[in-house]
């Protein structure tokens, strides 16, 4: 698809939608807006803009849709698929200006926002009314929760909650032709012809531009208990997990870490952890509710079944400073593994009793393609990160090579029953293996729904096709 540069007239007709202040041409200050947490590429926009309300983000579609300039749009940038990269180049409109949460029904228990708030700021606010918005990727201190929308985000107590499908009740879009719609109601029920809201949530900026986001809140639960449990075997804890919910018990949260992981943890961020020998892998494991006999309940209910899976030891959390220390260990790995290596971090998610198989297989693969991994993720809802390190791959086979190995990875992962991308979403990077799960009817429709909604193709451009 051919598309159109930024001419000096369409510039100055973007200056006019949303004033000189909030476009940037400079290419330094472009620099921001070139690249998200996805490895190291780099895209840049030929200028972004800092729009402020919806009728300026109309504006500007209509502009580009009748030059045929191609649209990005991005959030905080802390994407892992390459979502928010101007492929294309064309204009990237940001939104960090629509920051503001709008309103919180404590009647209805729901609330309107923004997508440019901050996730956790949007928890923290909520739950200083008594409410509960569950869904916490671990960006959540610094990622948008438009961004969660339109990647389908998650976090770790999805498992017990839902996801975000389940939280958002009703979207305000921008359409690629600069029409404004809201996409359903609020209300808790919906049958009321095809569901927008739910096709908007995880389209990656493909279909429309979120503007403003209604939110279904729950009640705070009042009580929690944290449990930590080492195993010899990371097989023997990842089969532990279903066992649990088998057992009858529907833990908040229930993270999967592999030793490695709490090494680079304990490493790079200088957290205190007495990782002793002998010990593969461990399994975090939250437990909340109203009344704290029937959580203390659940908790010995989850050691008895652990027991049956060699599990050496449970630490558990008597204070709230020890809680944070274990979620630490949890919600760093991550930032720890990028900061200090090259690597490449993929989505894994297959049905929760296959997670023995599906860590025994990634740790094959990378022996065979001399890769190193570090696996951790949401246990609980079958989702595994794999972060792939170089390692002693050579610089050829990393460029070259590494590819073919990813793609065993996800081809043991479909044949587990599972799929390429729990929720970081598939955008620029995974593309290329969508045709190992997704069929040529699949992708037909897909392209029928994208023609339909952006004709011209203009909106984010170059993702997920």
């Amino acid at each position: 698809m051919e598309f159109n540069k930024i001419t000096g007239r369409i510039l100055s007709a973007i200056k006019a939608i949303v004033g000189d202040d909030f476009v940037i041409t400079d290419h330094a200050d472009l620099e921001k807006y070139s690249h998200d947490e996805t490895e190291d590429l780099i895209y840049y926009p030929e200028v972004a803009v800092k729009p402020k309300s919806p009728e300026e983000i109309s504006a500007l579609m209509k502009l580009c849709n009748e030059h045929q300039v191609p649209a990005t749009i991005r959030g905080a940038g802390t994407g892992l698929s390459g979502g928010a990269l101007p492929v294309m180049g064309g204009l990237l409109i940001s939104m960090e200006r629509f920051d503001h949460i709008l309103d919180i029904d404590e009647e209805n228990l729901q609330a309107t926002v923004e997508p440019g708030v901050i996730t956790e700021v949007f928890m923290d606010t909520v739950a200083e009314k008594g409410l509960l918005y569950p869904v916490d990727p671990a960006s959540k201190g610094s990622c948008f929760i438009g961004g969660n929308v339109s990647h389908g985000s998650g976090g770790p107590r999805v498992v017990k909650y839902g996801t975000i499908r389940e939280y958002i009740l009703n979207l305000e879009v921008v359409l690629p032709d600069g029409d404004i719609i809201w996409t359903g109601a609020n209300t808790l029920k919906y049958a009321s012809g095809y569901n927008l809201t739910q096709l908007m949530i995880g389209s990656e900026g493909t279909l429309g531009i979120i503007t403003k986001i209604v939110t279904k809140l729950i009640p705070r639960p009042a009580q929690d208990a944290l449990l930590l449990a080492s195993f010899e075997t990371a097989e023997s804890a990842c089969a532990a997990v279903s066992a649990i919910f088998r057992a009858g018990i529907v833990p908040s949260a229930l993270e999967f870490m592999e030793r490695k992981g709490l090494e680079w943890v304990i490493k790079y961020d200088g957290i205190n952890f007495d990782l002793k020998d002998g010990i593969e892998a461990f399994l975090l494991i939250e437990v909340d509710g109203t009344n704290m006999d029937v959580v203390f309940n659940d908790c010995e209910k989850i050691n008895t079944v652990l027991e049956q899976f060699d599990c050496k030891d449970v630490l558990f959390a008597d204070t709230s400073a020890q809680k944070e220390e274990l979620w630490r260990l949890r919600r760093t790995m991550a930032v720890s593994v990028r900061s200090n290596s090259v690597f490449k971090e993929e989505d894994t998610v297959v049905p929760r009793a296959k997670l023995p198989q599906l860590f025994k297989g990634i740790k094959e693969i990378g022996s065979r393609y001399n890769f190193e991994s570090v696996c951790f993720g949401h246990a609980g809802d079958g989702n595994l990160h794999v972060n792939i390190l170089k390692g002693t791959m050579s610089d050829d086979d990393w460029h070259n090579k590494l590819k073919d190995g990813i793609r065993e990875i996800f081809e043991l992962t479909v044949s587990l029953g599972g799929t390429l991308s729990g929720e970081h979403g598939i955008g620029l990077v995974q593309k290329e293996f969508m045709p190992i799960k997704y069929s040529d009817v699949h992708f037909e429709l897909w392209r029928g729904i994208k023609k339909v909604f952006d004709p011209n193709g203009i909106l984010n451009p170059g993702k997920i096709f």
